[in-house]
């Protein structure tokens, strides 16, 4: 017959066991309140909040049940063990097409922590997707949390191809949202992993920039700030240090042994090329940029040039050969291959007089300024304003010889 299992197979049936793994009920009538009072007659001190989770549940306060839980699945007690997971099974998913996309993402992802097969999670957030999709945020989350899983797993091209269709579907939210901070962590650890420095630098600040300082553990914060500094210096077309400058994080260096990444990034800032010659008894001793000597002193000698376009007044922004050469420390017969370095990557912009031996500025790179700069910028200001008041005085003073 048709329903009939060969001996051998019912052989193989009795003998097989039941998957410790997690598997999702499907189609079943699961006892809730069953439960649910399971687990306050265990609970200890957790007892109020299965009671409190029990009498919303009953009155179908469904946002209100939500909000209990997005704090209770965060309790410490849920570090180990698989209490989330039959937490999920049991109650959850009874109700969960009631509960908002996201604040279901946000609850899924502690679930998945508990579970030890990469696999039977990657499956479970598949899932959740799929019941989530009338939220983009939600289907963000959802797919920041498999690219991180993918990440912890070795599979670098998914996680590239997911890192790329995120990014894109993160252009069509308004602003920055919850779900920002968690793909910029996502994508500044893969761009870690491969060495690109210069995405690194750039999502590592943006995630940053999402969260708040101190939600940051703190034994992270000299890592991370350590991380972003040897980045910053070591990426390609990474000419923009004042937003990590005056960033908290990298206050964590100071007065420990890494004080001299916070000098190094300030010469950088400033294009300061003696003082960078000066701190390399302390950088030198950093593997990755002693490798990268060269390219270090070719990036701080176009920092060079920005900050001497940037401090002349704007009626005066010719430069001499001379004056580069001595200030940038390159040979004079190398200065114009720097001026012409600096205008290909859109540094500044203006030409150069090979007969005289001038480079006339028009233009400068817009950057975040640290406070000496800008305090430099308010002194050019206060210069102009003089400016314009004695022009207007002279105006005033002879406007009658003028009109007549």
């Amino acid at each position: 017959m048709g329903d009939t299992v060969p001996g051998n197979g019912r052989a193989a049936l009795k003998q097989r066991k039941p998957s410790p793994r997690f598997t999702e009920t499907v189609g079943t009538m699961r006892d809730v309140s069953g439960f649910l009072q399971q687990q306050q007659s265990g609970a200890g001190e957790l007892g109020p909040d299965w009671q409190q989770m029990e009498e919303l549940y009953n009155k179908k306060l469904w946002h209100q049940l939500t909000v209990r839980l997005q704090n209770f699945v965060q309790n410490p007690c849920f570090a180990t063990g698989d209490g989330l997971i039959k937490l999920y099974e049991n109650f959850i998913s009874e109700f969960e097409h009631r509960i908002n996309p996201l604040s279901l993402v946000e609850i899924v992802l502690h679930v998945v922590r508990q579970m030890t097969d990469p696999n039977v999670a990657l499956t479970f957030l598949e899932k959740t997707k799929e019941k989530v999709k009338s939220s983009d945020e939600a289907v963000i989350l959802c797919k920041t949390a498999i690219g991180a899983l993918k990440l912890n797993v070795g599979d670098l091209p998914v996680t590239k191809k997911t890192i790329e269709e995120v990014d894109e579907m993160l252009t069509n939210l308004p602003g920055v949202t919850s779900v920002h901070g968690r793909f910029y962590d996502l994508s500044s650890k893969y761009y870690q992993i491969v060495g690109n420095h210069a995405s690194y630098y750039k999502d590592a600040l943006r995630f940053l920039g999402c969260i708040d300082i101190k939600d940051l553990p703190v034994a992270e914060h000299q890592e991370r700030a350590f991380t972003l500094g040897l980045a910053g210096l070591l990426g390609e077309d990474v000419y923009n240090f004042g937003e990590l400058l005056m960033h908290p994080v990298l206050e964590s260096l100071r007065t420990t042994d890494k004080q001299w990444l916070i000098d190094t990034l300030h010469a950088f800032n400033s294009g300061n090329v003696e003082k960078f010659q000066a701190l390399k008894a302390s950088w030198g001793q950093q593997p990755d940029l002693r490798a990268n000597e060269l390219r270090l002193m070719q990036k701080i000698q176009l920092l060079c040039l920005m900050e001497m376009t940037f401090t002349r007044p704007a009626n005066h922004r010719q430069l001499t050969f001379k004056e580069i050469s001595q200030i940038a420390k390159v040979p004079i017969s190398e200065v114009e291959l720097l001026v012409m370095k600096a205008l290909s990557v859109g540094l500044v912009k203006g030409s150069i007089d090979e007969v005289d031996e001038r480079v006339h500025m028009t233009w400068v790179q817009p950057r975040v300024l640290d406070l000496q700069q800008i305090k430099g910028m308010k002194d050019r200001l206060d210069y102009w304003c003089e400016d314009v008041k004695n022009v207007a005085l002279l105006v005033e003073h002879q406007a009658q010889d003028i009109l007549t």
